[in-house]
């Protein structure tokens, strides 16, 4: 609980980034994200946490209490979510450290996708600001091999998990035919999302017409482009299916993103997990990326034990590698294109993912990917916001809406790394400064 105390310390010394009614925004160049345009040298006034206005600089009166932040030469857009988090529990010693990287790194929402009881809890805590960070969307605990034993169990687990109030339940690996769709049929019944993997027992085209809310880390797509007489149950696939690339028929990318489209099912790719697991890039090299320092030194030795361990398996080859990577980064711009909706995620904290920092690197592959700089933002903001059915509250930077925003240095339309460039963060009515955000890391640094 140090940490977290240290925290707040911070946080009511400095009186810009204590709890505040109203702020102003004076001159900043506005990514709506309701459109690829931007509009230039505004000011947009932020009330008890509500985006109050937005107009001309000129002709925008500034309440005489608002804290003025200079938005010359810089970016106001949504802030970003992160839709496949792993969230600590509400007493655990790492909780702060993931919560505050998130929120140093411009993410307003994460959606918990291992849930427990206590995340109930600090999902209202976060919601009334009572604890900083994003707002969160939760799981219950996972439905797997170990936690599932029957139809019948999974059902009434359903039911268990929707009378204690968690936002969507979270399929893990493991699970039987059986009791994958006793899991998406009383789901169904009770109005609750179920999202996750693809388990081994339940082809994709199964889990897309179930109803599945979200496929996570494109899991079961490889084995989708097999060709009919290519069996892969006597066979290897490795880490989501990489080890089957070579196997993989790349012309039936086009009819799974059809019928991925069609049925509805969103996409949180997690390409960062991926490629940061299986590439062939020098462990230690990326033992040494900056936001290493910010992860505790056990962690990242387990991280490097991790990869090392997939680089020497026996199947293990880097053309197969190579050809999963392109492979996933081709169906990922197919989702896209045929209009299969994809969600920013990236599995943090996982293998070589530091909570925050993961996103914009994921942001990165999006658009190596070959989404437009704008298009990987719409991942992160207002596709988020539509599928959670949340448009009316935040998502795009429209007057009404709840101010969770980021102000950015440069413009990430123009180069997506510049949503790195953080000047400072508006969670809901708190204002964190650049110097805020820099002593908030401070405390995470080994």
């Amino acid at each position: 609980m140090k940490s977290r105390h240290l925290l707040f310390a911070i946080l009511l010394l400095n009186p810009i980034a204590v709890l505040a009614g109203t702020y102003a925004i004076v001159n900043v160049n506005v990514i709506p994200m309701t459109s690829e345009a931007v509009l230039i040298a505004r000011t947009v006034v932020v009330i008890d946490g509500r985006i109050a206005a937005i107009g001309e600089v000129e002709k925008t009166p500034i309440p005489k209490d608002a804290k003025i932040i200079d938005g010359t030469d810089r970016y106001l857009m949504p802030g970003l979510s992160e839709m496949h988090a792993h969230v600590p529990g509400a007493t655990s010693k790492d909780l702060d450290r993931v919560l505050g990287l998130f929120v140093a790194n411009g993410i307003t929402l994460i959606r918990g996708m291992l849930g427990q009881p206590s995340h109930l809890e600090l999902r209202e805590k976060l919601a009334h600001g009572e604890v900083l960070g994003p707002r969160l969307f939760t799981s219950g605990p996972s439905f797997n091999g170990n936690s599932v034993s029957s139809p019948a169990q999974a059902a009434e687990m359903v039911r268990e998990q929707h009378r204690g109030g968690y936002d969507f339940l979270k399929i893990h690996p493991g699970l039987s035919n059986a009791e994958f769709h006793a899991v998406a049929d009383t789901a169904r019944e009770l109005g609750m999302p179920f999202a996750g993997h693809v388990p081994e027992d339940v082809p994709i085209e199964e889990a897309l017409v179930a109803g599945i809310a979200t496929i996570d880390h494109l899991d079961g797509y490889m084995v989708s482009l097999l060709k009919a007489n290519d069996d892969p149950s006597g066979g290897y696939g490795g880490f989501f299916g990489v080890f089957l690339a070579d196997l993989a028929d790349e012309g039936r990318i086009a009819r799974i993103a059809r019928e991925t489209a069609d049925a509805g099912v969103w996409n949180v790719p997690t390409e960062a997990l991926f490629e940061h697991l299986v590439s062939a890039e020098d462990v230690r090299r990326m033992s040494q990326w900056p936001e290493m320092k910010y992860m505790p030194s056990g962690t990242v030795s387990n991280w490097q034990e991790a990869k090392l361990g997939f680089l020497n398996d026996v199947s293990y080859k880097s053309s197969t590698v190579e050809r999963a990577i392109e492979l996933r980064r081709k169906l990922i711009l197919a989702l896209h294109r045929a209009g299969a909706g994809l969600l920013l995620g990236s599995d943090a904290p996982q293998v070589f993912n530091v909570p925050g920092f993961s996103i914009h690197r994921e942001l990165r592959m999006l658009v190596e990917a070959g989404l437009s700089p704008f298009e990987a933002l719409q991942t992160g903001t207002v596709y988020p916001a539509s599928f959670l059915n949340q448009e009316a509250r935040f998502g795009t930077v429209q007057t009404g809406l709840d101010a969770d925003l980021v102000l950015l240095d440069g413009n990430p339309l123009d180069d997506i790394d510049n949503s790195r460039r953080i000047h400072g963060v508006i969670l809901g009515t708190r204002w964190l400064s650049r110097q805020d955000l820099d002593r908030l890391l401070k405390q995470f640094e080994r």
